[in-house]
């Protein structure tokens, strides 16, 4: 038989031969774990510098998920890559390499290099020079490298809603000093994407990667003061889901990441209609194949390869004649043991008989050239051999099978008193009185379980007798005694200390071993009974190695069937059959093996879904089991509650805004007939059902309510900034050179186009018109008039610092 490592990495339909014929159900449909998102060489898309003018602007999305860009006359954004930079540094080349986006995930290496340019889990940039490496990328991708004088280009960038003041500043800086940008232009992501699918008043619930928002919009305007904020997005959901596949598999051999986290996410998850109750029923057997998602990562499995018949026949031929060997050579080293063994027992006899009638001096010349210590000694290992010869002659070459009776044994040095024997006979006194107690104790033993064997058998008569006498209290009496609540636990957790005491003693430095040669120090001690005291007498017993002897010495004998192990479970097991045997209510799905079966466990259902699990298989070990956590990630969006997050859910968010912030009906109709759903978070299967369902219920009853999603969730807001820059408008509305030298980075110009305006034009044409009325009447101009003129300028420009502010 041959073993070999494989690494595997098996297609999504491929399962083994074996699984499918042991289990009816059908093979479970695998996701394999995708490898790190590498795309390798990609072609730069260059000609669209060509195609530009010094008019045409470069668009970037500045997602903190994905960057992506492209020209503004392009349909769709030519490049999407996320915000990481890997910088590793060649030592044979001498130089540092730079790896921007998907190329970071090259290699190992790259990979353990890798950052991010964004702020874990918000849309707030951290890392400048990360930024920086992310525009060099971009701009040399869409044909602009090598151009001195810099990219010539206009740039309009998206920001996320309430950026920070010094992020605007810097990144308008960077654009200006480092690539000498003719003139940027900023705008709202989420707003971006409303205006490109025409919207004009509704309300914009934007979930992204870092967070999620809900922007009422009226007359195009968006409505800043209003607008709320859920710290929760794609990112949290990747995370959450990250931690909770850790505590749910904390030995998984494999290694999580973070992009195949989000991959489950976006893969795998999905919005429930009804989270409660599905959360309930989820683990149920029924239908569990379905809801249970697979993820196999790659393993290293070890294939036996198998043999012939034919060679199976001759490896146990080999095998029968190899043992057959070793049986001969056994037999002849055990017979001649056996004639050493009668050797040495002659021989000892005969140094026996030469010692009667000998001086002490001779008997002491004589012991110390054979290296005995004393006659006693001498007549303990006669015996001994005695024994050994007896035994073997038995089991070897055939002998009698008659052994004379084993003598009693003696312990005639504890009548002795200690001031009689040399520091030897002390020894051996010690000694005896070990020996002695475990005589004792096994005789003490040997008596219980006798009675107890007596007391079992008595029982057992009075039971049947009872039984014949009275069956349906005698079986009351049996399903109580089962049913006890205490009865199955006692019984797991006395065999669980049994083996945990056993596998304790194996270990010489565990403290039930210590204890145990603890007893056996106190037993050969000169006083038992004695409570040692800390700083008495020096006690070094077990200091030396053969002290360990004692143990097996203080086993001697062989083991009895009295002796052996109790079958723990064995109470139970015969209750059971009973039942079996006379009650006819109770059935094999009633006992404690067909309960503890795999197929009735909600733990093996959550942990390994609907099939066993083999924990020898390297393929079992490395699979990931998605099921509930496959409705409970995306639901946190609508019960922050869940992964401990202190805020309100989204419709909670968006009922505050339209039952509280917005009073009159004419605004909140506006907002409720175009509830626009926007942002890579919202794309879960569901998702509008479940928020047009849930805003429903706590809506006015003659509200009415409209939810429409993005035509392109993930590149409409990229798309909204390149139809803003094709306007003829826009070079108005960007922030030039000019006004950066002049007025600083923090300088700002906001869109008032389509944003704010719509609503003081209106007002303005009116009071012009009364005014050109007034005068076509001969009254001049009106002082009352011309200070309303002023007054309306004067709140023109006060709102037009507030939502620069904002």
């Amino acid at each position: 038989m041959t073993i070999q490592s494989v690494r595997v990495f098996e297609p999504a339909n491929a399962f083994s031969q074996a699984s499918r014929r042991s289990s009816p159900k059908p093979p479970p449909h695998i996701w394999h774990a995708s490898d790190p998102p590498f795309k390798g060489c990609q072609p730069a898309p260059s000609d669209g510098y060509k195609q530009s003018s010094t008019s045409t602007a470069i668009i970037i999305d500045n997602g903190s998920s994905l960057v992506r860009a492209g020209w503004a006359f392009d349909k769709s954004p030519r490049l999407s890559l996320p915000a990481n930079v890997a910088r590793y540094r060649d030592r044979k080349l001498n130089r540092t390499c730079m790896y921007v986006g998907y190329d970071a995930f090259a290699d190992a290496t790259t990979r353990g290099q890798i950052r991010n340019a964004f702020e874990p889990g918000s849309s707030i940039v951290a890392n400048w020079d990360v930024m920086e490496g992310i525009l060099d990328y971009t701009f040399l991708k869409l044909g602009i490298g090598g151009v001195e004088e810099g990219i010539g280009r206009p740039v309009v960038m998206t920001e996320p809603v309430a950026n920070l003041g010094y992020s605007r500043k810097t990144m308008t800086e960077l654009l200006f000093e480092c690539y000498s940008a003719p003139s940027v232009a900023y705008g709202i992501d989420a707003l971006l994407s409303y205006r490109y699918n025409k919207g004009k008043n509704g309300l914009i619930v934007s979930s992204s990667h870092s967070s999620t928002h809900v922007i009422p919009v009226l007359d195009s305007k968006p409505i800043m003061s209003s607008v709320s904020r859920l710290n929760w997005g794609g990112y949290h959901g990747a995370e959450y889901l990250l931690k909770l596949l850790k505590l749910k598999y904390p030995t998984f051999p494999g290694k999580l990441t973070e992009s195949q986290a989000q991959e489950m996410v976006r893969d795998h998850c999905y919005i429930s209609q009804d989270f409660d109750g599905e959360m309930r029923r989820y683990l149920d057997w029924t239908g569990l194949e379905d809801r249970d998602h697979l993820v196999q990562y790659p393993f290293t499995e070890h294939v036996v390869v198998e043999k012939t018949e034919e060679e199976l026949a001759k490896i146990a031929e080999r095998k029968k004649e190899s043992g057959r060997r070793l049986q001969e050579q056994a037999a002849k080293m055990r017979l001649d043991k056996l004639v050493r063994k009668e050797q040495e027992l002659e021989y000892f006899k005969d140094l026996q008989q030469r010692l009667v009638n000998q001086t002490k001096k001779e008997i002491k010349r004589l012991l110390d050239e054979d290296e005995f210590k004393d006659e006693a000694q001498l007549d303990r290992t006669i015996k001994e051999l005695e024994k050994s010869v007896r035994k073997a002659r038995s089991k070897d070459v055939g002998g009698p099978d008659n052994p004379e009776e084993e003598e009693e044994q003696t312990f005639p040095l504890l009548d002795v008193p200690d001031e009689q024997l040399d520091e030897a006979g002390l020894k051996q006194k010690r000694h005896q009185r070990l020996m002695k107690s475990g005589v004792e104790a096994r005789a003490r033993a040997k008596v219980e379980k006798e009675q107890e064997k007596a007391r079992v058998a008595d029982e057992e008569r009075r039971d049947e007798a009872r039984r014949q006498n009275d069956l349906a209290g005698w079986l009351e009496g049996k399903r109580a005694a089962r049913a006890a609540s205490e009865a199955v636990p006692a019984y797991l957790q006395k065999i669980k200390e049994r083996d945990r005491l056993k596998a304790d003693l194996g270990n010489r430095k565990s403290l039930a071993s210590q204890m145990r040669m603890k007893t056996l120090a106190n037993l050969a001690s000169d006083q038992p009974g004695r409570k040692r005291r800390r700083g008495g007498d020096d006690d070094n017993f077990g200091a030396n190695d053969d002290d360990w002897g004692v143990y097996r010495t203080v086993q001697t004998g062989d083991q009895s069937e009295d002796e052996e192990e109790e079958d723990l479970g064995a109470g139970l097991k015969n209750i059971e059959a009973q039942l079996l045997q006379y009650d006819t209510m109770f059935t094999e799905h009633n006992t404690l093996e067909a309960q503890s079966d795999w197929t009735k466990s909600l733990i093996h259902a959550f942990l390994r879904g609907p099939r066993p699990f083999d924990p020898e298989s390297q393929k079992e070990a490395h699979q990931i089991h998605l099921n509930v956590e496959r409705i409970r990630v995306p639901e946190i969006v609508f019960q922050p509650a869940i992964a401990g997050l202190d805020q309100a859910g989204l419709v909670e968010i968006v009922a505050d805004i339209i039952n509280h912030r917005f009073t009159t009906v004419r605004d909140r109709d506006a907002l409720l007939q175009d509830v626009f759903l926007t942002g890579g978070n919202t794309l879960f299967q569901g998702f509008d059902e479940r928020f047009s369902r849930d805003l429903r219920s706590v809506l006015p009853i003659e509200a009415t309510l409209s939810v429409r999603r993005a035509g392109d969730s993930l590149n409409d807001a990229w798309r909204g900034a390149a139809q803003w820059a094709r306007e003829p408008g826009f070079a108005a509305m960007s922030v030039t050179r000019e006004e950066y030298l002049e007025k600083g980075p923090e300088y700002l110009k906001v869109n008032m186009i389509e944003v704010m305006l719509p609503r003081y034009e209106k007002a303005r044409q009116e009071r012009h018109e009364e005014y050109n009325g007034y005068e076509a009447k001969g009254g001049g101009r009106s002082e009352q008039l011309r200070k309303e003129i002023v007054l309306h300028h004067l709140y023109e420009a006060l709102a037009r610092w507030r939502f620069q502010r904002e």
